[in-house]
């Protein structure tokens, strides 16, 4: 049940990945640089491991991992597959109806922050709402998946350990960087930083508290 739901955030963090490149590096004909050379350096090297990581001899996204990992686990993967499935590019309105509840609300922030937020605001919400957090977070849940499991989990084991490998080493301080670069001096900047941030932590907290209602919500009808 926590992976039904968790792979939404998994998926929306890419979306949330991929609005921070488009602005802070240069994906359009003809090329120009951007005026922030270590925050796009920053995010082209989190696009690379997160699209396109080694993972048993193969380039493969972590959303994908993630996929193979409930399907070693035995969750069901057909809500988020029938989200990806009908997506149209470049298109911002995101069906969530066969999401689970918190996640979709989890999802409908994020994608509401990528609509209207500024440079900045995303930024924060990346940094303290997903990478600052990460590594803390999942490594208490390696320590109790790999105590418990019995093999089913190896793949789930392997995506968090890569987090905290990465995330713990490199990308949070980067990230804190690359808002303090982006904000710069600018008093406005930082309050919007600052408010995004808030945001979007109180968004993962209700993502957390909502699996747990359902799982316990789940174990009382049992």
């Amino acid at each position: 049940m926590f992976m039904e739901s968790h792979v939404f955030a998994v998926w929306d963090f890419m979306s949330l990945l991929k609005a921070l490149q488009q602005k802070l590096t240069c994906v359009s004909v003809p090329w120009t640089p951007t005026p922030w050379p270590e925050s796009r350096r920053f995010i082209n090297e989190i696009v690379l491991g997160e699209e396109s990581d080694e993972f048993e001899g193969r380039a493969v996204s972590h959303f994908e991992v993630y996929l193979e990992a409930m399907q070693e686990a035995g969750a069901d993967t057909s809500a988020v597959g029938a989200l990806v499935d009908g997506i149209a590019p470049n298109e911002l309105q995101i069906d969530l109806a066969g999401a689970p509840t918190a996640a979709a609300k989890f999802v409908a922030t994020t994608f509401e922050l990528i609509r209207t937020g500024s440079l900045a605001a995303q930024a924060a919400a990346f940094t303290f709402g997903r990478e600052d957090v990460i590594p803390d977070m999942f490594r208490e849940l390696v320590r109790d998946l790999n105590r418990e499991s019995s093999g089913e989990l190896s793949k789930f084991v392997w995506y968090l350990e890569r987090h905290i490998e990465v995330d713990g080493e490199d990308h949070g301080p980067l990230s804190l960087r690359m808002v303090s670069d982006l904000c710069g001096d600018d008093a406005g900047l930082w309050e919007e930083a600052a408010a995004a941030a808030a945001a979007a932590i109180e968004a993962r907290l209700a993502l957390w508290d909502g699996i747990l209602a359902e799982i316990q919500r789940a174990s009382r009808s049992r």
